[in-house]
């Protein structure tokens, strides 16, 4: 499975971090980066379902390849969700359906760190990637 650069600078970037209080720090750094959603997309619509946290979803096509963009109400979840988003930029949707979250957080060092009620809304996040590609 093809790894886009940004994820191969984020396992970079993490694997520099020795504790979780560093990796906490760089997570919510990687949580601003997010690519804003304005008001009207933060409707209903977008809405991922499953996630205790609010958070919304945007797919779009540019250039044949999926792209996409999210947020959540939630500081930390902002980070995982950007670290999601990197690993699937681009991917088709053959290979996003293959996807092995746990891996990827596993990876990154941050597995332990993902209680399982984020763990779930990650994968909701993920579900509704697979659902607007398909």
């Amino acid at each position: 499975m093809s790894l886009p650069e940004a994820a191969r600078q984020a396992l970079e970037a993490f694997a520099g971090q020795a504790s979780w209080e560093q990796r906490a720090r760089l997570l919510m750094q990687w949580g601003d980066r997010l690519e804003p959603l304005n008001e009207e997309e933060r409707n209903e619509a977008n809405r991922v379902q499953g996630c205790e946290s609010l958070v919304w979803l945007v797919a779009e096509q540019r250039d044949g390849a999926w792209h996409f963009r999210a947020t959540s109400d939630a500081r930390l979840l902002r980070g995982l969700i950007a670290l999601l988003l990197v690993r699937v930029q681009g991917l088709p949707g053959e290979e996003l359906a293959r996807l092995d979250l746990g891996q990827w957080f596993n990876e990154l060092g941050l597995g332990r760190q993902l209680s399982p009620s984020r763990s779930n809304g990650l994968n909701a996040v993920l579900q509704r990637m697979r659902e607007l590609v398909s």
